[in-house]
């Protein structure tokens, strides 16, 4: 895909995270709520077990975990490889959660809100290592 970076070390040096402000609650969508959660989605998957959306925190069930969200800026290919694998490694080394949602665009890396912070100083020394 013309524009998009491939090359694993590329994608690290180039990935410039940015912490987004909103925070948001990995769902099952039910029927009686599929109008509001699919309308405020963030993002959908579905699964055998049914349909799983993000979306903003405030939308969750009590006791859902409330997650942030580091974009990586960087265009990744969506043949590339590695990335993933450096970012998830880097933080789970931390003990940190992190669940991958990659786009068409960029990478999006939800980890705990409250390490949100100590998530985004991590990947910004990640590439500023590679």
């Amino acid at each position: 895909m013309a524009g998009t970076v491939r090359d694993t070390a590329a994608m690290i040096t180039s990935m410039d995270p940015r912490l987004d402000d909103q925070r948001w609650c990995f769902v099952s969508v039910t029927p009686d709520r599929a109008p509001e959660l699919l309308g405020s989605a963030l993002a959908t998957f579905r699964e055998d077990e049914g349909v799983s959306a993000i979306v903003p925190a405030h939308m969750g069930s009590e006791g859902d975990p409330v997650m942030a969200r580091i974009t990586l800026m960087v265009h990744s290919d969506l043949e590339g490889y590695g990335l993933t694998a450096a970012v998830s490694g880097a933080l789970a080394e931390a003990q940190i959660a992190c669940n991958m949602v990659a786009a068409l665009h960029h990478d999006h890396a939800f980890v705990p809100v409250e390490r949100a912070q100590e998530a985004l100083a991590i990947l910004r020394e990640l590439q500023g290592q590679a």
